[in-house]
C-alpha cells in the first residue's frame, strides 16, 4: 500500500473526495500503467490529463519531432518545441504538471516487430493515432496479448471513440481491414478543427480512469461520435463478431501485420 504524502493527498484531493474513487481509487491510480501511441492531437490531452491524475507510469510512442502545423491541436507542444521530438516535449510537460509520475518514451515507430514487446508491459492501451494501418495493428496487439484499450479517431469536425476490453467487440468487428492507402483522407489532407482533439482525447482518459479504478460504464460495445458542428452526439451499439479474424470464434489472423501506408501517413504518424 502506497502511503500519500499531505502534498500528494492535497494534489489528488478532488478524486479522494469522490464516493467512486476514494483513496483506495487513488491508490489504484498510482499503481496504473497506461501506454499512449501516439503524442500528437489525441495524445497530447490523454497524456497531460492522466499525469496530472497521478497515473503511476505512463508510456508515450511516437516517432515523429514537433512541427509548427502541430500547435493547432497538440496542446503538450509549445512553440519552443518546434524540432524537438514528441515523445520529449510530452514527457517534460507531464513532468512539469506532476513530478510523481514515471514518464517511459518510445521514440520510434510502432510496427509488428515491436508492438507485443512495448504494450506487455502496461494495462490500458491509448489508440492516438491517425493512419489505418496503426490502428488495426494496435487493435491485433492488444487482442493477442489480452489488454484492454481505448480507439479514437478525429477529422475535420467529427471524432469517434470506443473501448475494448477482452471479450467486446474489437476494431476489426466494426471494419474488417484498413481501406487502400488514399481511400480516406488523414487530417494534414482535409484538416481537422483543433479543440476536436481536445475533446475526445479527454473522453479516452476518462476511460483510462474508469478502466483502471473499476467505476461506470465504459464504451464498450458501443461507438461513441460526435459532430463538433451541430454538438451531435450519438452511441451506436456494436457487436463482437464470431466471424471476427482475430477475436471471433475461430481467428485467421495469427501474427501482427504491417500494412501499407500513404506516404503522407508515414510523415504525419
Amino acid at each position: 500500500m502506497f502511503d500519500f504524502t499531505e502534498q500528494q493527498i492535497e494534489r489528488y484531493s478532488r478524486h479522494i473526495l469522490l464516493q467512486d474513487v476514494g483513496v483506495e481509487g487513488q491508490q489504484k491510480i498510482h499503481d496504473a500503467k497506461v501506454l499512449v501511441i501516439g503524442a500528437g492531437g489525441l495524445g497530447a490531452p490523454v497524456s497531460l490529463y492522466l499525469a496530472a491524475a497521478g497515473v503511476g507510469r505512463i508510456g508515450i510512442v511516437d516517432a515523429d519531432v514537433v512541427d509548427l502545423s502541430n500547435l493547432q491541436r497538440q496542446v503538450i507542444h509549445f512553440t519552443g518545441d518546434v524540432g524537438k521530438p514528441k515523445v520529449y516535449s510530452a514527457k517534460e510537460k507531464m513532468l512539469s504538471i506532476n513530478p510523481d509520475v514515471q514518464v517511459d518514451t518510445f521514440y520510434t515507430w510502432l510496427d509488428s516487430t515491436n508492438a507485443l514487446d512495448i504494450i506487455n508491459d502496461y494495462d490500458f492501451i491509448i489508440d492516438g493515432t491517425d493512419n489505418f494501418p496503426v490502428k488495426f495493428l494496435i487493435n491485433d496487439a492488444c487482442v493477442m496479448a489480452g489488454k484492454a484499450f481505448s480507439h479514437g479517431g478525429i477529422l475535420r469536425f467529427t471524432g469517434q471513440t470506443f473501448t475494448h476490453v477482452p471479450g467486446s467487440a474489437c476494431y476489426r468487428c466494426l471494419f474488417k481491414e484498413p481501406p487502400p492507402p488514399g481511400a480516406v483522407p488523414t487530417c494534414s489532407q482535409a484538416g481537422v478543427l483543433g479543440a476536436i482533439a481536445g475533446m475526445l482525447g479527454t473522453i479516452q482518459a476518462a476511460e483510462a480512469l474508469k478502466y483502471i479504478v473499476g467505476i461506470g460504464e465504459l464504451l464498450t460495445d458501443r461507438l461513441l461520435t460526435f459532430d463538433a458542428k451541430t454538438m451531435n452526439f450519438r452511441t451506436v451499439k456494436v457487436r463482437k463478431t464470431e466471424r471476427c479474424p482475430i477475436c471471433g470464434d475461430h481467428p485467421t489472423i495469427d501474427h501482427l501485420i504491417d500494412y501499407e501506408q500513404a506516404a503522407c501517413d508515414l510523415k504525419n504518424h
